[in-house]
């Protein structure tokens, strides 16, 4: 495993990830608009549930975010490739696949 490249690829996909969270994170205000819960679905009901959406977006690329992060950082203290919760070698298959994995397979089925 060329551990340059593989650091390479992470902080790439960290800058992508953390342009993505600069666009989702974004809260456009308008101050005419109103947001509300209410009984029909209406404007302001759809700003809403778009708000909703984006911040479920928002916390899934900050996960990820730090899984890149935290890789990094096992490139550097030499612990990359071991599964942070069990302490097993993550297959080269999955880091492969996603770099920057953190968990084996089966401690990443458990979070």
């Amino acid at each position: 495993m060329d551990t340059r490249a593989v650091a390479e690829e992470l902080r790439v996909r960290r800058d992508q990830l953390t342009a993505e969270l600069d666009v989702v994170t974004v809260v456009e205000r308008d101050p005419d608009a109103s947001v509300s819960f209410g009984k029909r679905v209406g404007d302001g009901t759809t700003a809403a549930v778009e708000r909703l959406n984006l911040v479920g977006t928002a916390r899934e690329l900050q996960a990820m975010l730090h899984d890149v992060d935290r890789a990094l950082a096992k490139l550097e203290d030499g612990t990359y490739g071991i599964c942070d919760r069990c302490g097993k070698l993550i297959s080269e298959a999955r880091l492969e696949a996603r770099p920057w994995s953190v968990l084996c397979i089966d401690c990443a089925a458990l979070r």
